[in-house]
């Protein structure tokens, strides 16, 4: 009896009502490289005091410029050093811009940084001082000794900064939540279940239904071969000779899904239908597919496959693949594992001037 006496008081109980808000702050992040060029004419032409200014740069809504004292922000103060400064263009008076940055000297065009020369700070810029940075950036006596020795005296000083806003908040109940697209499973399951299907191609005896405005608008070829003036106007089954049907199957996942098909499970056979898929792939105009496959077949280069690989990179006009191909042929052992194969032999024959690569890639690393 107290059981359900309890019960039915929580029971009528009215519920409360929730609201839920959440902070959100917020950051801008972005770089700047200012390149002097001809240091020593800069430490003999600009007094001490004096800088010179990169171009503005906007980063979280403001300006900014970095500015470079060749012989140092101040009398005595900076004595033996440069200078350099962060300088906020628009500052407002009475506004507070809170930054996190870093400045560094590079080498010109930023290949290697120049030894103990980066700072890292953190300030809240306001008015009246709308600059700051390091006084004592670095040693002229160094500098002038690089000067001579690289670059010409040209060097970058780079600017990394974030800009921290003020944090904000806001109601998280009344956040609108929007799903993630589903478009490809869509069009995925209509290929699947054929509805609507208003073509049929026939592939090694083997039917696949299809729909022809969803291929015109992913394939050049398909638009040409279904729409363009050479169409057979009523043809509703299109044979296909030269492709087997589970590569055709693929292209077909591909432009349903905008994918890959998920064979992992199948690794047997894997860098064979690859090859297949890439030339489809590029026989009707699906570069992404065929990137893709090009991608996939870099990853999975073995002695076995190489050749035929390279072949299909060279005929098919993919560099990166190609490179990756003649990268794995360079080691010597390697490379006699691959003149064992037929592959190496159909190289030989169709794309002879392949070889004079893979010979010259061998010297160079030697």
């Amino acid at each position: 009896m107290g059981n359900s006496s309890t019960s039915a008081a929580n029971h009528g109980q009215p519920s409360l009502p929730k609201t839920s808000s959440r902070c959100v702050p917020e950051s801008f992040t972005g770089a700047h490289d200012f390149e002097l060029t001809n240091y020593p004419l800069l430490d003999d032409g600009v007094g001490v005091g004096k800088f010179v200014s990169s171009s503005t740069f906007s980063v979280g809504g403001y300006d900014w410029a970095i500015r470079f004292y060749p012989n140092g922000w101040k009398e005595g103060f900076c004595a033996g050093n440069v200078s350099a400064y962060i300088y906020c263009v628009d500052l407002a008076e009475g506004a507070s811009v809170t930054t996190k940055f870093t400045l560094n000297m590079l080498e010109k065009e930023g290949k290697a940084k120049v030894t103990n020369y980066g700072r890292t700070g953190e300030h809240t810029f306001s008015l009246p001082i709308n600059m700051c940075g390091y006084g004592n950036f670095a040693e002229k006596s160094k500098l002038e000794s690089l000067s001579r020795t690289a670059n010409n005296g040209n060097f970058i000083i780079r600017c990394v900064l974030t800009v921290i806003k003020e944090p904000r908040t806001e109601r998280s109940d009344l956040i609108v939540l929007v799903p993630q697209t589903n478009l490809a499973g869509h069009l995925g399951r209509m290929w699947k279940d054929e509805q609507g299907a208003d073509v049929t191609f026939s592939v090694g005896g083997q039917l696949f239904s299809a729909h022809r405005f969803l291929l015109a608008a992913r394939s050049p070829v398909f638009k040409a071969e279904l729409f363009g003036p050479m169409k057979e106007k009523s043809a509703q089954l299109i044979k296909i000779d030269d492709i087997e049907p589970p590569i055709f199957e693929a292209l077909l996942h591909f432009v349903y899904t905008d994918s890959m098909p998920d064979d992992e499970h199948c690794k047997e056979g894997r860098t064979e239908k690859l090859q297949h898929l890439l030339v489809a792939a590029d026989r009707y105009g699906l570069d992404r597919l065929k990137v893709l496959c090009e991608s996939e077949l870099s990853k999975s280069i073995d002695a076995k496959t190489v050749a035929t690989t390279l072949v299909l990179a060279e005929q098919h006009h993919c560099k990166v693949l190609k490179e990756a191909c003649l990268e794995f042929m360079v080691p010597p052992n390697v490379l006699r594992a691959v003149m064992a194969t037929d592959g190496f032999r159909h190289l030989l024959a169709s794309c002879p001037l392949v070889t004079m690569e893979i010979l010259d890639k061998m010297c160079r690393s030697e």
